[in-house]
């Protein structure tokens, strides 16, 4: 095969590609999650009903990642990513001028559905045109770019909420992230590594079962959901306890909080070229402890240790997804490499739906430490589930190095 070399000039406009797909993706995805307050009161609604602005998007988003492997194996990569990012970004024009919260919620749905067709195929992509020795660095670009979109989406829609409207908001983020989309198009390489194949249900079918039989797998698919989940669940409520007393922030300035989660794009980075290094299994239990430590910080009661907790948390959120997306691409035979990743993002966006939904209830029945106490309780698991992964394997060389194991 011919893969692309780092430093290429093809290689320098994937990685451009890949950052502004992922800036429209999770800027729109995540855009609505500084207003949960806002549409709260407006709609006079629950804080659990109006992060379903939220969850109903990425649940759709990941039953449809499910499938859309078997179209993209069709069709192209670059295609199915390309009209995913323009689709979703002509439906959050339209979300702009929703009348009601009914119809909003029915325009998150249908962007949900239109927003998989990017994440379901980029780390695909990734895995098949870069060389595996750059792999744990480009997917750090990619997964770095989830932080930039999520922070700029965030940014926008609270400074111009503040200023203007909810609905100028949305309108604004979503004719900047049609700009990024026809910019994809302009920039992203053509597949060099990709095989046509006709629509076939039964080799999805078959591709998926030899993806879930693989309890290496299951673990990460596990971890994936309680990562995303907490992270989505901190970042959604995070608002309420800003907004009130004893810090009294409004929304634009709770927006700029919101750039911490750009440290979330360095960690990635960092974690992206530590694989070469270092085992998953250390790299995972550094990301957990992080995560823990970050959580437990905003309970202390002060502005500083909440804004600080907050970054470590998303330092923390980022290592582990990196190491995790770029394990399950090393344990994944190259025939079924699509549909594992397409597993693995179904769970992680399945676990932001659930577990993001399921703060807004611990929040409304037991405040802010109910909240942290559910995240630390389900980071618990995805630690039991890192141990139950890597027991029985040994991880002391790097991960270039040549008696590498596929699983490492």
């Amino acid at each position: 095969m011919s893969y692309t070399e780092a430093g290429s000039k093809s290689y320098k406009k994937i990685l451009l590609s890949m950052l502004l797909g992922s800036l429209v993706t999770f800027a729109i995805l995540y855009s609505p999650q500084p207003l949960i307050s806002t549409f709260a009161q407006e709609f006079n609604i629950s804080p659990s009903t109006s992060s379903f602005t939220i969850s109903f998007a990425t649940i759709m988003m990941a039953f449809v990642m499910l499938v859309v492997s078997v179209f993209s194996n069709a069709w192209g990569r670059k295609q199915i990513m390309g009209l995913s990012l323009l689709f979703t970004s002509l439906l959050s024009i339209l979300s702009a001028f929703s009348p009601s919260f009914e119809i909003l919620l029915v325009l998150r749905v249908l962007e949900g559905i239109t927003l998989a067709g990017f994440p379901a195929i980029a780390m695909t992509y990734l895995s098949e045109e870069i060389s595996p020795m750059n792999i744990g660095r480009a997917m750090g670009v990619y997964i770095g770019g989830s932080a930039v979109g999520g922070f700029v989406g965030r940014l926008l829609v609270g400074i111009l909420t503040d200023y203007f409207s909810w609905n100028i908001a949305i309108l604004g983020l979503s004719i900047f992230s049609l700009i990024c989309s026809l910019l994809f198009w302009i920039y992203l390489p053509e597949s060099k590594n990709f095989r046509k194949e006709t629509i076939s249900f039964a080799h999805w079918s078959k591709g998926m079962s030899t993806s879930l039989r693989n309890y290496k797998l299951l673990y990460l698919y596990g971890i994936g959901f309680l990562f995303l989940g907490v992270y989505v669940a901190l970042f959604n409520y995070i608002g309420f306890p800003l907004s009130e007393e004893p810090y009294n922030l409004n929304h634009t300035l709770i927006s700029f909080i919101f750039i911490i989660q750009l440290v979330g794009s360095w960690s990635s980075f960092i974690f992206g070229k530590l694989t070469e290094r270092y085992s998953r299994k250390i790299l995972m239990t550094w990301a957990i402890a992080l995560i823990t430590i970050g959580a437990l910080m905003t309970l202390v009661g002060n502005l500083f240790f909440m804004i600080s907790g907050m970054a470590v948390f998303a330092f923390g959120f980022f290592a582990g997804h990196t190491t995790a997306s770029g394990w399950v691409s090393s344990i994944s035979s190259f025939k079924f490499k699509s549909y594992s990743s397409s597993l693995y993002l179904f769970f992680y966006y399945a676990g932001s739906s659930v577990i993001g939904w399921s703060g807004g209830l611990f929040l409304s029945f037991a405040g802010w430490n109910g909240l942290i106490l559910m995240i630390c309780g389900f980071i618990l698991i995805s630690g039991v589930f890192v141990i139950q992964l890597t027991r029985s394997q040994r991880f002391a060389t790097p991960a270039n190095h040549k008696n590498l194991r596929s699983t490492h």
